[in-house]
């Protein structure tokens, strides 16, 4: 896989848009903007299933009215991501907080799965008598909990607290990042 990462560092794009003075920073802003965008319209519909607030909102048409913006700012700020991870490929591959980012988001898509395709079957019945399952509820509350860490852990990304050319670190810091370290030099080092 560090060949792969390697050589889509060495791509003609990839060094150019590192390089590039304004369009790092502008995609940077973007994957943020498009990060409260897909955020903030979860928000609305995570809390409404959590059964706390929006009571008298219904549950289908507030999902007719905010999904798709929900959709869009998940894939622009997919798009914007990728192209971040692009820029600069092997510190981000070899990021700690990238890998837990990307754990983190793999999690909160399945129960974003789970969730949908429980509410589309239910969420008329639930429109009703306003009663929402506790399952529902729980994973309306692990959304906002799952995708509040994807945040998180995105946004420590930007820390270089485990990277790979801060040695030494521990060898379960070394495995988790795929940091390939010449222990020898290290050692001669510590002799000094």
């Amino acid at each position: 896989m560090m060949e792969f990462i390697e050589w889509l560092a060495s791509t003609s794009s990839s060094v150019a848009l590192r390089e590039s003075l304004y369009l790092y920073p502008w995609i940077e802003s973007a994957h943020v903007l498009f990060i409260a965008i897909f955020f903030g319209t979860l928000l609305f519909v995570d809390l409404r299933l959590s059964g706390y607030v929006f009571k008298e909102l219904s549950i289908t048409e507030m999902n007719k009215k905010v999904l798709p913006l929900t959709i869009i700012g998940f894939i622009l700020m997919c798009l914007t991501g990728f192209l971040l991870f692009y820029a600069i490929p092997i510190r981000n591959y070899q990021n700690l907080f990238f890998r837990i980012k990307i754990i983190l988001m793999i999690i909160a898509g399945l129960n974003a799965y789970y969730f949908h395709r429980t509410m589309n079957r239910e969420s008329k019945t639930w429109d009703k008598d306003s009663h929402i399952p506790f399952v529902m509820k729980f994973s309306a509350v692990s959304s906002l909990l799952l995708w509040s860490l994807v945040i998180i852990s995105g946004r420590m990304i930007a820390y270089n607290w485990f990277d790979c050319d801060r040695q030494p670190q521990s060898e379960i810091i070394n495995f988790l990042t795929s940091c390939i370290v010449e222990t020898e030099l290290y050692e001669s080092l510590d002799g000094i």
